[in-house]
């Protein structure tokens, strides 16, 4: 360890994974509770109307913004990988080559977004009574979406070289200044629904004004911004390696919007208390993504440093604390579910059909969580392929199927539902079969075998 961060690939396992993927699950946490407030706020102040607003946005946020964070994990693969092997100039490289691409990312996707949200909303069927304020939100946010692409950029950098705690201060302060911004603009100035977004623009654009800060005056390896311009060779590599998780992202969150269009055929009561679980759901998804992205690092440090049996180990350990905790945390949810969703909507309606939702798949959550950190471990070691061609087959295509033929014989929303717990089995099946079978350990090895063919090809010619 360094007093820059984790090198996780020197101490005991268990130690340096809890001290790394803490601070990313407490990061995980407060990042959650940004995205509840405005859902909150917006609940108690402006009403149902306005919350299935809000609620509905989250589909189609990820569809478009989900592409640019697969991408970042993918540069954190690569940042892992050569930090592990001590390879600093080629951190450097990577770190500047992907704050010029989030830079390039950031302004197209404030324009795609801009454009093609109210068609999205049209799309998937949003009433006509929510569409206004869905609108003002959208286009508020995606005005600032830039500071979304940015902030996860930087903080894959940091954690990629074992920093987890200063992400995890920085957004601290960007939740209570969220927090805070919220209740001003909604509940004391009356804003209305767009201001929610607003005050999650400021509050992103600050924590990444901090994270900046970090890696140009204070990272073991500075990020210089008069070097930042796209290294073609390194771009590639980090285009190679997250396009799967990019796409797969976005395509997830396609089918997503499908499951979505379905819940909002029952109307704005289930689209208000089916998104209020969404918030709740998130708080249940903490200890799955905070393992997996301590996964992807472990393993792509340990690896690159061809630590092959700690990666094993470390992988196995992983999968345990997430599986085990994610299924607590999915009995908690299902026992007090009611009383959850009615903290963002008292209607009994609203309660109903949040209740609903959260008894049919909170039991299921271990599935969720074994797939993630399987699909973890192979981007650690450069296979991110695999999970994408998996998710896209068990989570968009068979999803979407699901639900198209199974609505037409049982049209209830929990038919719907169902369609969670249904392809995260399935998922895991294949996930688990192909970690068993595939010789994943010496994939950069192979990798770099190939980087040095390439190279001696380069010299000749």
């Amino acid at each position: 360890m360094n007093s820059h961060g984790v090198l996780l690939t020197e101490g005991p396992i268990w130690k340096r994974m809890i001290y790394f993927a803490v601070p990313i699950f407490l990061s995980n946490l407060f990042q959650q509770f940004y995205n509840t407030v405005d859902s909150l706020v917006v609940g108690n102040f402006l009403g149902e109307e306005a919350l299935a607003a809000v609620s509905s946005t989250g589909s189609i946020i990820t569809l478009l913004v989900g592409f640019f964070n697969g991408i970042a994990i993918g540069a954190g693969v690569i940042n892992a990988r050569y930090y592990g092997a001590k390879e600093k100039g080629k951190v450097e490289t990577a770190m500047h080559t992907e704050m010029a691409f989030a830079l390039i990312g950031g302004a197209a996707l404030t324009v795609i977004g801009l454009l093609l949200t109210p068609q999205i909303l049209r799309w998937i069927g949003t009433p006509a009574d929510v569409m206004p304020n869905s609108i003002s939100y959208f286009s508020v946010y995606f005005s600032g979406v830039i500071t979304v692409i940015l902030y996860n950029i930087c903080v894959g950098m940091m954690q990629a070289m074992g920093d987890s705690w200063h992400p995890l201060l920085y957004l601290i302060c960007s939740s209570m200044l969220n927090v805070v911004l919220d209740i001003l603009f909604v509940g004391v100035f009356h804003m209305g629904v767009g201001s929610a977004a607003l005050a999650t623009v400021i509050s992103q654009g600050a924590s990444v004004v901090l994270c900046l800060y970090r890696l140009t005056h204070k990272s073991e390896i500075k990020l210089k911004l008069r070097k930042i311009r796209l290294n073609m060779p390194m771009l590639t590599q980090i285009i190679n390696m997250g396009l799967p998780s990019g796409m797969q992202n976005s395509i997830i969150s396609f089918a997503n919007i499908f499951v979505q269009s379905n819940i909002n055929k029952f109307g704005k009561a289930a689209m208000a208390g089916c998104g209020s679980y969404s918030k709740i759901e998130g708080f249940g998804f903490l200890p799955i993504s905070c393992f997996a992205l301590a996964l992807t690092t472990f393993v792509g440090q340990n690896l690159g440093a061809k630590q092959y049996e700690r990666a094993k180990r470390g992988a196995l350990f992983g999968v345990i604390c997430s599986v085990s905790i994610a299924e607590i945390i999915g009995l908690i949810i299902w026992i007090l579910a009611p009383q959850l969703i009615s903290l963002f909507q008292d209607k009994p309606e609203v309660i109903a059909f949040g209740t609903e939702q959260a008894r049919t798949v909170t039991l299921f959550y271990c599935l969720l969580a074994f797939s993630h950190c399987c699909a973890a471990i192979l981007r650690g070691s450069g296979k991110s392929a695999v999970p994408m061609y998996t998710m896209l087959a068990c989570w968009c295509v068979i999803r979407i199927t699901y639900i198209y033929v199974a609505t037409n014989y049982f049209p209830v929303i929990r038919t719907v539902f169902w369609a969670y717990p249904i392809t995260w089995t399935l998922s895991s099946i294949v996930l688990c079969i192909y970690l068993l079978k595939a010789d994943w350990l010496h994939n950069f090895d192979r990798m770099k075998q190939k980087e040095s063919a390439l190279d001696a090809d380069a010299v000749s010619i």
